[in-house]
């Protein structure tokens, strides 16, 4: 099953409000608050490496309060 991680970097105060928001998503399968130069690491799985890309392109990467993002594709 292809699966990503992804890092998320949110604005400020706005963690727990993205977080919520992506663990709604149906392909985020773990959701990490997380210190440094990120704020937030989502565990994305999907049926094929099409949709993988569609739902962190479109999906996760659409959503307001997030600033900026790193994928992190496992490689099987």
């Amino acid at each position: 099953m292809p699966t990503a991680f992804v890092l998320i970097g949110v604005e400020a105060g706005s963690e727990q409000g993205v977080i919520d928001h992506l663990r709604a998503l149906n392909n985020v399968k773990d959701v990490y608050p997380v210190y440094g130069v990120y704020d937030i690491v989502a565990k994305i799985q999907a049926n094929s490496e099409r949709e993988l890309k569609e739902t962190i392109t479109y999906r996760l990467r659409g959503l307001a309060k997030i600033k900026s993002t790193q994928t992190l594709m496992i490689s099987e």
